[in-house]
């Protein structure tokens, strides 16, 4: 393969890995949008527990114990059936971000 072709699909790699990472992030922020709604992503509020600071794995296992009955809270087990694996990912990688960058 000439080293101009090789060139053309290395940058098309690089292009689309980086934009499947950003899509990845609007994915885990949309995502993060729903959790606003009882857990302020400001790290801020009373009654319900803030999830910011938290570490990604953390919070994955807690989306898959919630999803699994694992964990007893009706409102949190509708919330983790109605995401996939990867929607898990995406925000639990979004959430854990905002606390190791506060804003």
């Amino acid at each position: 393969m000439r080293p101009v072709a090789r060139s053309a699909i290395a940058t098309g790699v690089l292009l689309f890995s980086q934009s499947g990472a950003a899509a990845g992030a609007d994915q885990g922020a949309q995502l993060a949008a729903t959790c606003a709604s009882c857990h302020r992503l400001d790290g801020g509020g009373t009654g319900i527990p803030s999830i910011i600071g938290l570490s990604e794995e953390r919070l994955t296992n807690a989306l898959l114990a919630y999803r699994a009955s694992e964990s007893p809270n009706h409102i949190m087990h509708v919330i983790a059936l109605s995401l996939s694996d990867e929607e898990i990912a995406s925000v639990a990688r979004y959430v854990a971000a905002l606390g190791s960058n506060p804003r």
